[in-house]
């Protein structure tokens, strides 16, 4: 999604956004950085487009600003390790399809079953890492979170 589109999603649901806001959130680590895609054309240069988790990303953040955290608390504390994590998750899918693209076109034969059934191996522990990996996350921002209440 590109910066406009985020914006529209929360001018859409009545709620404000500004791109000044958004790349706030963007330098302080609160969201993570775009990716550059080439626009097609010659002379076009490349747009920067964000998986569509920062929306929910968002919601988060003021959530937890709505009750008094600061951005470098929220950074610290409670999104840590979110977007490496969900970056991980969407980067261990493109291998994934891009294997299954070259197993694809290169036919059946023996070679061919064996890599199928050790990419579903790899797949599932890669699911199984991105899995714990959340919990542990979630784990250490329930602490926060209950650290911050106690004081």
């Amino acid at each position: 999604m590109t910066v406009q589109q985020i914006v529209e999603v929360f001018v859409g649901r009545g709620g404000r956004l500004t791109e000044a806001t958004f790349r706030k959130y963007v330098q302080v680590g609160l969201l993570p950085r775009s990716v550059r895609v080439a626009r097609k054309g010659k002379r076009r240069g490349s747009q920067g487009l964000y998986p569509a988790t920062v929306v929910r990303q968002i919601d988060e953040i003021r959530r937890l600003m709505a009750q008094g955290h600061t951005m470098e608390e929220i950074q610290r504390e409670f999104l840590f390790i979110r977007g490496d994590i969900e970056e991980l998750s969407r980067n261990l899918e493109k291998i994934e399809a891009a294997i299954q693209r070259v197993i694809a076109s290169r036919g059946a034969d023996e070679n061919d079953e064996l890599a199928e059934r050790q990419l579903a191996e790899a797949t599932a522990m890669g699911r199984e890492l991105v899995g714990r990996l959340e919990a542990i996350e979630k784990r250490m921002s329930l602490r926060a979170r209950m650290a911050r209440a106690v004081v």
